[in-house]
């Protein structure tokens, strides 16, 4: 009956899981590794079983059986263990015959990463118990060592004999990986003092200037103006002191010997060919190989390696499939050996270009002219600060479940204000009344004005607002700082003179990091309303939409409303918060009188009260 039972869910997960598995022997490359679509590769004489994806979707799953023990004899289509995916549990079959050498995730031994080494097998004929006792979840095949092997340098220099100072690419911000030099406002030969403006970094935010450390001369620039994905600690520019000859400067050099390697490679591949062409029978490669389905990847490889064509083997494996012992039956009958693939360097190929050409006495043909992109688009590359960008924000979308609350609020009032503004002389806009009443409201509701670090709340005693920018490289977020304090008027001179530094890409550090609060406004674009992805580490964004003419249907008469959509961390922020915060901005954008006149509890609505009426 168990028999019975095991043949069952063994025809059942093979009818289920054979298309994806004849997938993913198409996708297999003839000639190359074959460890991203297979759970077996062979390393010397053992075979890795690795865990399997065995679901679309899994990235991990649980040994629930070994149905093979240590030393047992395996054949190819044996069902060697059952695995808990994310959908079901699936028999494991190999594609090998060997014997199991060595377990190394054991039955219920908890979740395992799809890709882990979870057993060893050994191959026909060779001591299973001395691949047991080699190998082990981390072992990997050693790569050949040369005969005689230089030290290794921590690094080289060449080029003078004056050991100058290395001026590497800084760390300008938190988040900074790589940077891309803008401008170079010294050149090689002119003296330098501490606190002189040496470069322009375009870092992942935005331009910033990089001044000199000590005095002394810049002798060699070696990263030139736009040089871009320089990582940070890369060096980019050498100085040395004053009165020492910096055209005689030593030029750091990354890495050394590599060249004897390059140059000896080509030489032992010429050496072995002779060797390879020695062989009884050579094989043709003319037709190219095809992979054949229901076939195993290291049994495939086998055959790509020897041109065989699976026509021409008779398979012996379940319903006539091929293995693995058939093909080594084959190639020992009819004495093959593998193909070697000679394909010579390009500058090879143009020396023997030349002779032939003057051989034969015709001229030798034109170099084919470059192929013009047979599409009609162009591919640009995105900046450094907008991989930023997209990194943080997919980051943000992911780790932060986002909730959503609408408000719409009328700005007649706010209008009427505006104007007796721009009458005394301060030309102010609607946005700078959004956010002076965002500063306001988080007074009202500190809950939201707060970080979130390392997975813990950090309440912020300052209210500094984001305020979002577009500029040609990105988006950017200068802040205007303690703008509950700020009146109005100060609050639009702020922004007026953070976005012109910030699209001229001239902001300090700290001008865009650090706030607590983010404001996008796209009410000047035309845009009703939309929603905004949460600016990390803050746990809230307010998007803000454009003015809209309505019919109030209690007057029935005109106003102008707004609509603005708050984003906000729900592991950190509830909805009756929100509402709590998006009810206090409402009214207060309503009612802007209220935006000068401290602290009023009637304004928060209670909520004990609320619930009783």
């Amino acid at each position: 009956l168990d028999s019975l039972l095991q043949e069952s869910r063994m025809l059942r997960a093979c009818q289920r899981w054979q298309p994806c598995v004849r997938q993913a022997t198409r996708c297999v490359p003839p000639v190359v590794s074959t460890t991203a679509c297979m759970h077996t590769s062979p390393v010397a004489s053992a075979i890795q079983l690795k865990m399997p994806s065995l679901s679309p979707t899994m990235e991990e799953g649980t040994i629930v059986k070994w149905l093979k023990k240590e030393g047992e004899p395996v054949e190819a289509g044996d069902v060697v263990c059952d695995i808990q995916t994310d959908k079901a549990v699936v028999s494991m079959e190999v594609d090998d015959e060997g014997v199991l050498a060595k377990i190394f995730i054991q039955a219920d031994s908890g979740a395992t990463k799809v890709g882990e080494l979870i057993a060893v097998m050994a191959e026909d004929g060779e001591d299973w118990k001395s691949v047991a006792a080699s190998s082990s979840p981390g072992a990997a095949p050693a790569a050949p060592q040369p005969a005689e092997s230089a030290p290794p340098t921590e690094a080289a220099s060449a080029g003078g004999s004056v050991q100058g100072v290395v001026i590497n690419m800084p760390s300008l911000s938190p988040t900074m990986t790589e940077g891309t030099i803008v401008k170079w406002y010294k050149k090689e030969g002119e003296k330098l003092e501490a606190g002189d403006l040496l470069c322009d970094i375009q870092t992942d935010k935005a331009v910033v200037s990089m001044e000199a450390d000590d005095d002394g001369v810049l002798a060699k620039i070696l990263m030139q103006e736009g040089s871009s994905g320089v990582q940070v600690g890369i060096a980019i520019a050498v100085m040395v002191e004053e009165g020492e000859d910096w055209k005689d400067v030593a030029i750091p050099v990354s890495g050394g010997g590599g060249g004897g390697d390059a140059v000896a490679a080509p030489a032992a591949a010429e050496a072995g060919a002779p060797a390879a062409a020695a062989g009884t029978v050579s094989v043709s490669s003319d037709h190219p190989f095809v992979h054949p389905s229901m076939v195993g990847p290291a049994t495939a490889l086998l055959m790509s390696q020897y041109n065989i064509q699976p026509d021409n083997i008779s398979g012996s494996g379940p319903k006539g499939n091929i293995v693995k012992a058939d093909v080594k039956k084959y190639i020992k009958e009819h004495n093959l050996s593998a193909v070697v693939h000679d394909v010579p360097l390009p500058e090879k190929k143009a020396a023997a270009t030349a002779p032939a050409a003057a051989t034969t006495g015709k001229p030798a043909a034109a170099a084919p002219a470059p192929a013009k992109p047979r599409t009609g688009y162009t591919d640009i590359e995105l900046t450094s600060m907008r991989k930023v960008i997209a990194k943080r924000l997919t980051e943000s979308k992911q780790m932060a479940p986002h909730g959503y609350s609408s408000a719409t609020a009328c700005i007649d009032n706010v209008s009427r204000l505006r104007q007796d503004y721009i009458k005394s002389g301060f030309k102010v806009s609607i946005n700078d009344f959004v956010i002076k009443a965002v500063a306001t409201a988080l007074q009202y509701v500190p809950q939201l004005n707060i970080n979130i670090v390392n997975e813990e709340v950090v309440p912020m005693s300052n209210i500094d607002i984001s305020v979002a920018v577009a500029t040609d490289v990105g988006l950017i977020t200068p802040i205007v700082k303690d703008a509950a304090a700020k009146p109005v008027q100060q609050i639009s001179a702020d922004v007026k003179e953070l976005a012109g530094r910030a699209r001229e890409n001239k902001l300090k550090l700290d001008e865009f990091q650090g706030g607590t609060f983010t404001i996008s406004n796209l009410g000047m674009f035309g845009i009703t309303e939309f929603t905004a992805i949460i600016n990390s580490p803050q746990a809230a964004i307010l998007a803000v939409g454009g003015g809209r003419q309505i019919i109030n249907p209690d007057t029935m008469k005109a106003e102008t409303v707004m609509t603005s959509t708050l984003s906000f961390d729900r592991r950190y922020i509830d909805e009756a918060l929100a509402a709590d915060f998006m009810t206090v901005f409402r009214t207060l954008m309503e009612r802007p009188e209220l935006l000068g006149t401290g602290y009023l509890p009637s304004i928060r609505t209670d909520r004990s009260a609320a619930q009783l009426q």
